[in-house]
């Protein structure tokens, strides 16, 4: 995957989330790293309908041990139908992050 090699070249780590019906990703690292990896991504011809839900300066990294942990998380977040009818475009930086916190407690064996 390409996204792992740059992002451990570059020092990100974060996080995507994958379904069927939904792309959710979080990058944590220097500011110019990430804003370039979103610059990437962006020009990528394979993303679409691209949304920054959530930038903000973090103190702790959730997935410090992942160059890009990837996950179905389908328990964790909305459902097809919850997708479909708009769910993540109304959502606030609060639910994307609370299923970041989520997932990177899962994915770190503690209990949420």
């Amino acid at each position: 995957m390409d996204a792992r090699r740059y992002n451990d070249r570059d020092g990100i780590t974060g996080a995507l989330i994958c379904r069927q019906d939904l792309y959710l990703q979080l990058l944590e690292g220097p500011t110019v790293a990430v804003e370039s990896a979103v610059a990437r991504i962006k020009r990528d011809d394979r993303h679409l309908e691209i949304t920054l839900h959530v930038s903000e300066p973090i103190t702790e990294r959730r997935f410090a041990k992942w160059a890009m942990l990837h996950d179905p998380a389908q328990t964790l977040i909305w459902s097809a139908d919850d997708v479909a009818r708009g769910v993540l475009n109304q959502s606030g930086g609060a639910e994307v992050r609370k299923v970041f916190d989520d997932l990177a407690a899962m994915a770190n064996g503690q209990q949420r």
